[in-house]
């Protein structure tokens, strides 16, 4: 067993954003299921109703503000083998795609605030609409779908003449699929789970609105990641070795190199937007597997 956890531990610390965010929902998923279990053996039969109280998200604003941390637990958390499963397919397919053109950074800022976005939504609907008024009091929130499809419709946006291919299907712009999904949860809001369809366009409506503000150079995971950074970065100062450029010919040589990166990046997303990923040559898939690793 030491040896197994040794080795998860090794992949944690050394895997790539993605891998970060799948490992978190695959150990709070059994953590989750061994209390249960554990419960169940000792007859603690209060033990679920307190992890939902404490780790799920209330669309009661009274409860929340009680238990605020809950904006971030919820999204890890999945109650259902199948419901995990089903999340972290969708969150493979939509990853795989974002890091092709966007960073780790990035990934995991989607994901957190488009996780935060949908429960917002979820919450401001729950609060708002005539439907909800006997239920919203009790409506809770949990798992990674509003986080997930926050990701999707990001990159969805940002190449929507991208090309997957799909079984039965063929090959479908990304564009398409988006456009299904999101009606979908529009036409299942009186079906059933009506706080889940919410939520997942809480989640998609940040991933369109990130994208097209990044598209004006603005970057919301950049003021997201100053902000988690702050509160590690005063410990590691006093430890951190700065490395200065010695003089003004380094800088413009350095501003130029960044500047052409830069274009070549852009020319590859260009090629991309008119011919597909398949267009690319070796080379230039090498450059944005290389820069979705930053």
């Amino acid at each position: 067993m030491q040896s197994i956890w040794n080795d998860i531990q090794k992949k944690f610390n050394s895997g790539d954003s993605y891998t970060k965010i799948l490992y978190i929902n695959i150990g709070v998923f059994f953590v989750y299921k061994a209390l249960l279990v554990f419960s169940f053996l000792f007859q603690i039969n209060n033990l679920n109703d307190f992890l939902i109280n404490y780790l799920y998200f209330p669309s009661n604003t009274i409860e929340f503000l009680k238990k605020p941390w809950t904006i971030i637990s919820y999204m890890f958390l999945h109650v259902s083998f199948m419901h995990i499963l089903f999340n972290m397919i969708w969150f493979y397919f939509g990853s795989k795609l974002f890091l092709q053109y966007f960073n780790g950074k990035q990934l995991i800022s989607v994901y957190i605030i488009g996780g935060i976005s949908g429960a917002l939504f979820y919450m401001l609907c729950y609060n708002l609409f005539p439907v909800f008024n006997t239920s919203f009091r009790n409506s809770l929130l949990l798992g990674a779908s509003a986080s997930v499809i926050s990701i999707f419709i990001a990159v969805s946006t940002y190449v929507p003449n991208y090309r997957v291919s799909l079984p039965f299907f063929g090959n479908i712009q990304l564009k398409y699929i988006a456009f299904i999904l999101i009606v979908l949860d529009i036409f299942n809001i009186e079906v059933s789970n009506p706080g889940g369809h919410i939520s997942h366009l809480g989640g998609a409506i940040f991933g369109y609105i990130y994208i097209k503000l990044l598209n004006k150079g603005i970057d919301i995971s950049v003021n997201y990641h100053n902000f988690i950074n702050y509160f590690t970065r005063i410990n590691k100062n006093k430890f951190k070795k700065v490395y200065k450029r010695k003089n003004t010919t380094d800088d413009d040589t350095y501003r130029t190199n960044r500047a052409n990166k830069q274009k070549k990046i852009n020319e590859i997303l260009e090629k991309i937007s008119k011919s597909g990923y398949e267009s690319l040559s070796k080379s230039e898939k090498e450059i944005l597997f290389k820069e979705s690793k930053k």
